[in-house]
């Protein structure tokens, strides 16, 4: 696609001659194709292009003869017919909606995230039964936080989807996309882990859904500096300065039992009180707020 000039916030692209050939024939990705259609429907240019494009293709003798012979039959005095009934609009196939909502659930849902994070659920329900050792619970809450910021910052951005470009200046793109992606990864992530949790023996760790406003703020805040910094980096700083805070007071050298319970006790401080729930549902609305006023930001490709 060429992009011409921008108009506000909003981004004005027309067809290139390039983009209607592979169209017409058949070679254009969906995500493409479905944001050239959205495009010719108000743009009549670009609608001629991709016309004048496909009556080059083998279809093309095949069309003028369809079109010469519906403006026959309209020049024609038509006869009267009988009423018939208007045929249902057929659905769009099941497997062609749930291709689609696959690419918006975005890449981390159908890439090596998920898996990533069934192993973690698996590999703390192991650790717990499997070799007693204490103190799982206590571990899974401060890994928890990260995951959600992981998936989004494998959802959005140019280094985790190739088509991020096209996809940020359809009408279906930018914040709404971002959006979109950052609900898959917390609707995947959050249950999960949490019924995880609760199949943990407690051992002085919190309660197992106590990390989930932490997980949705550090989610959100995540996407809003992603707005300034970039996907990655703006994971790097919210995920690693999580662990930073409640893995940095733990001593690398203490036992297995001691740096469990000194864990539980760093997660109680983050994690336990109305006091603490409260500084993180605040920081969840910041960030939703901040997010929603940087809008503009996510129209355009964000930073690496």
């Amino acid at each position: 696609m060429r992009h011409g000039t921008t108009n506000g916030d909003a981004r004005v692209w027309h067809v290139s001659d390039d983009l209607a050939a592979r169209y017409a024939e058949g070679v254009l990705p969906e995500p493409e194709a479905w944001s050239l259609e959205k495009h010719v429907e108000g743009c009549g240019g670009c609608a001629a292009t991709v016309s004048e494009a496909v009556r080059g293709t083998a279809a093309g003798p095949v069309l003028a003869e369809m079109r010469d012979a519906v403006l026959a039959s309209l020049s024609a005095p038509a006869p009267a017919a009988p009423a018939v009934r208007r045929p249902r609009r057929q659905r769009r196939p099941v497997p062609h909606r749930f291709a689609r909502l696959l690419w918006a659930a975005g890449p981390a849902v159908r890439g090596a995230w998920l898996p990533a994070v069934l192993v973690v659920a698996a590999g703390a329900l192991a650790l717990a039964y499997g070799t007693g050792y204490p103190g799982v619970r206590a571990l899974l809450l401060a890994v928890a936080p990260v995951v959600p910021v992981a998936g989004v910052a494998l959802s959005y951005g140019p280094h985790a989807d190739p088509l991020h470009e096209v996809a940020a200046a359809t009408p279906g793109g930018g914040l709404r996309l971002a959006l979109t992606r950052t609900v898959a990864v917390l609707a995947v992530s959050l249950p999960l882990l949490t019924l995880t949790g609760l199949l943990l023996p407690a051992s002085g760790a919190p309660a197992a859904a106590a990390w989930l406003l932490p997980g949705l703020a550090l989610a959100l805040g995540s996407l809003a500096l992603a707005s300034f910094v970039g996907c990655r980096t703006a994971a790097l700083l919210t995920g690693g300065g999580w662990l930073l805070a409640v893995l940095g007071p733990v001593p690398a050298a203490s036992s297995g039992g001691a740096a469990g319970a000194r864990l539980a006790e760093q997660l109680s401080r983050c994690l336990d009180g109305v006091g603490a729930q409260s500084a993180w549902a605040s920081a969840a609305v910041l960030s939703a707020v901040l997010v929603t006023a940087r809008r503009p930001v996510y129209d355009r490709p964000l930073g690496r």
